[in-house]
């Protein structure tokens, strides 16, 4: 990307952490910085990242070897799409097919493109791994996980996943190949020309501008986006730590790249859903975006109040009597279901 975009667009790097050992990273580390953080040698001594240091045919061995057969989502990009995983010129469609095939049947047809030119992109996406190569779980982790933390495979050629953003906290560890991150904070948004909502490729809605062709006129501010973003290149047992809703595009530099990562909620309450986020929004299209701009101003004022404002919006309410306003337990989520259910 860099190349093509002029020195003042150019991104700055993403701030990194070198793993000494004897001194193990911390949960603590991660969470509530709300900034990216690269963590150089984060899961260098996996078995399976040591395979990938002597060569793809290692690794891949490595990998098969546990497969048990599970057919997983596939795509495969059209070659005309250079290796990006988004719509078609017209955007009736988007620019890959999906395919259901087991892990081993995938890297046999990626050994298979690395020999042939202008060979599509194809790309195993977010495969979870107990169910498809239940083997790896056995010497593979991140100790300061909660073990009920699931991840999950993306395994694939030179394909770029555009930006998008994910509404959880992420990890994601390089086992094999070159990945390029590069990351937008959320104040981005509106620099970056993010396509439907409803009409996304794998459901994550995506940026409609190139990150290398920053000259495009359709997208005037991309420039402004480019100019603050970050990015990092990762090698074999590199790991990248994504906070929710910085925008990450991910490009996969080699004939053979391998990723695992992990997802996870800072709220561990019963009954609450990670999905409940993204909900929202589409509640709040339905709810306010029709509105008057002098009621849309009103609500906002409502929700800075109650959801995101600083201010303590319950200190004179007696504690027994703060119901839905309380900090958030199973009992909350439940009364703000039956709430949410009462007002449809």
């Amino acid at each position: 990307m860099s190349e093509h975009a002029d020195a003042a667009t150019a991104p700055e790097a993403i701030e990194e952490y070198h793993v000494v050992p004897g001194h193990p990273l911390g949960l603590q580390d991660l969470v509530g910085r709300n900034r990216p953080l690269v963590i150089r040698g984060l899961v260098r001594d996996w078995p399976l990242v040591k395979l990938a240091l002597e060569s793809d045919t290692a690794f891949a061995q490595g990998i098969a070897q546990w497969d048990n057969g599970t057919d997983v989502s596939t795509l495969m990009v059209a070659p005309e799409a250079d290796g990006i995983i988004g719509y078609t010129p017209d955007m009736n469609d988007f620019s890959y097919q999906h395919f259901k095939v087991p892990v081993t049947l995938g890297l046999q047809r990626l050994a298979n493109y690395s020999r042939r030119p202008n060979a599509p992109g194809l790309v195993i996406q977010s495969a979870v791994i107990k169910e498809c190569v239940p083997g790896f779980l056995a010497e593979h982790a991140l100790p300061f996980l909660d073990p009920g933390v699931e991840p999950r495979l993306w395994m694939g050629n030179k394909v770029t996943t555009p930006t998008h953003f994910d509404s959880q906290h992420n990890i994601a560890c390089v086992v094999c190949g070159v990945r390029r991150f590069t990351l937008f904070p959320p104040e981005q948004l509106p620099n970056l020309y993010i396509g439907p909502l409803d009409y996304a490729p794998t459901g994550a809605a995506i940026s409609m501008a190139r990150l290398d062709q920053p000259d495009d006129p359709r997208y005037p501010r991309l420039k402004t986006a480019l100019a603050a973003a970050q990015v990092a290149e990762l090698h074999p047992g590199d790991a990248i730590y994504m906070p929710p809703l910085w925008w990450h595009n991910v490009e996969s530099l080699q004939q053979l790249n391998a990723l695992v990562n992990y997802w996870w909620a800072t709220i561990d309450v019963e009954g609450y859903n990670p999905g409940h986020a993204r909900a929202a929004l589409y509640h709040c299209l339905l709810a306010f975006r029709g509105l008057p701009a002098a009621e849309r101003a009103n609500w906002k004022h409502l929700l800075d109040h109650y959801v995101f404002g600083d201010d303590d919006a319950v200190a004179h309410i007696p504690e027994q009597r703060r119901g839905v306003l309380a900090p958030l337990t199973a009992e909350t989520v439940e009364l703000l279901k039956l709430g949410a259910r009462a007002h449809l």
